[in-house]
């Protein structure tokens, strides 16, 4: 269908710079203060967001997906990251993964195109393994784990409150790279 194709939105992936990190706080909080994504309580400042992200060196990084707004400019609509899974020296090749989605873009395949992006980073930095550590309920990210092969291995019951006080199970997922 010729039209659709002008209906379209592109989406660009590229690794995060000093210059996203108010972006990278945005939409972490907004995930934060609606609940179920993330174990944090409370919104991040700035400096915490900051210092997490320079906190990720090489293999590890943070990555910023991007589209060009109806005024055609760039605006950031998620960000992901390639974390230690282990500090310890003989899990290196294991990556933590996470991503996060500004909640006007989930459902537009955003988390589809980030998650892909991120998997080739993986393969790209000689990760062996890909792990995600995502609230048993959250059906969104749970279907993406399933997509793209993730297995289960394991789930923790009761194991994280988020912001809205909601007692949370742990799914533990890996995929080997």
């Amino acid at each position: 269908m010729p039209g659709m194709l002008k209906n379209m939105i592109e989406y660009s992936y590229r690794i995060a710079t000093q210059n996203d990190i108010q972006a990278i706080t945005d939409i972490y909080n907004a995930a934060v203060i609606r609940g179920g994504s993330s174990a944090d309580i409370t919104p991040r400042t700035y400096e915490q967001r900051k210092a997490w992200v320079e906190s990720h060196h090489d293999p590890y990084a943070v990555f910023v997906t991007e589209t060009v707004d109806d005024d055609g400019e760039r605006r950031i609509i998620g960000f992901s990251a390639l974390s230690v899974f282990y500090d310890r020296a003989g899990y290196d090749g294991v990556t933590d993964l996470a991503y996060y989605i500004d909640p006007q873009w989930q459902g537009r395949g955003v988390g589809t195109y980030t998650l892909t992006k991120l998997l080739e980073e993986c393969r790209k930095r000689n990760m062996r393994k890909a792990c995600g550590i995502i609230f048993a309920d959250n059906a969104g990210s749970i279907a993406l784990m399933k997509r793209f092969g993730f297995t289960q291995f394991g789930l923790m019951p009761t194991a994280a409150t988020d912001s809205t006080g909601t007692m949370r199970d742990m799914s533990y997922w890996y995929l080997d790279l």
